[in-house]
């Protein structure tokens, strides 16, 4: 079960981040809203939740998700393979914030880059996409590390997305998520896998909190397939973050 999560307050220079998307900048009122409201929805789903103020030299700093994965055993600062991203994981509150819960906190080097929205914890078993911001040598240092602490990886060539968590999402259960590239790669065969259609696409990044699921609004036909999984439903409004690229896992780490 997960007891706590971190999440940034969005900086106010948001609708300069980095977007594949032409959507139209977010509205930082409104942005600020939704996160208010996913704060909430964690809460609800039972972790404590420590926010961290916002940083405006950062416009993507509220995807705390990019710059450190958490595990059971240990916190992993990596290195963001987005340029401007990279200065994030050096950030001294965040550091902080992972020595306060984590005796044992690991740093990716140069010139590996990771970004943790490309990891998929099961269990002790980690899946790492490869992609344009996680690298082979990233992947690898991972892998090194969790191995270190009794815990496992596996490298997962991406074609199509921007990020691993982009088309996956395990809902622990053996429950899995898979929209996309995802749907037919053998690596996935056996867990019980709830397609996802294309125009629900997004949608695939939701997020299971002890037993509850958040999913994102205005995806109605993720949301029955899950909720026929007995799990309760959060919805939370992620429109503004969709417009950078941005998603519910992004928004926060959860150990």
């Amino acid at each position: 079960m997960l007891k706590n999560a971190i999440v940034r307050i969005p900086a106010t220079t948001i609708s300069e981040g980095i977007t594949s998307v032409d959507e139209g900048q977010p509205i930082y009122s409104k942005a600020l809203v939704q996160h208010e409201n996913y704060v909430s929805a964690l809460t609800k789903a039972g972790v404590n939740v420590l926010v961290l103020e916002p940083n405006d030299e950062f416009p993507d700093s509220c995807f705390v998700e990019d710059v450190a994965l958490c595990t059971s055993k240990c916190a992993i600062i990596t290195r963001p393979g987005a340029p401007t991203r990279q200065k994030e994981s050096e950030l001294a509150d965040m550091a902080q914030a992972l020595h306060e819960f984590y005796a044992h906190v690991e740093k990716i080097e140069a010139p590996g880059t990771v970004e943790a929205g490309d990891i998929m914890m099961v269990g002790d078993h980690f899946y790492i996409g490869l992609s344009a911001r996680t690298n082979s040598e990233g992947a690898s240092q991972m892998i090194a590390i969790l191995e270190n602490y009794g815990l496992s990886g596996e490298i997962v060539p991406l074609k199509e997305v921007l990020h691993l968590k982009t088309g996956l999402a395990y809902l622990e259960n053996n429950h899995l998520l898979v929209a996309g590239e995802f749907q037919t790669s053998p690596t996935f065969e056996k867990f019980n896998k709830l397609m996802v259609d294309m125009d629900e696409a997004y949608g695939a990044n939701c997020i299971w909190v002890n037993d509850s699921v958040l999913v994102p609004k205005g995806y109605p036909k993720i949301q029955k397939k899950i909720e026929a999984l007995g799990y309760t439903v959060i919805v939370v409004d992620t429109s503004e973050y969709r417009k950078i690229d941005g998603g519910l896992s992004c928004l926060s780490l959860r150990f």
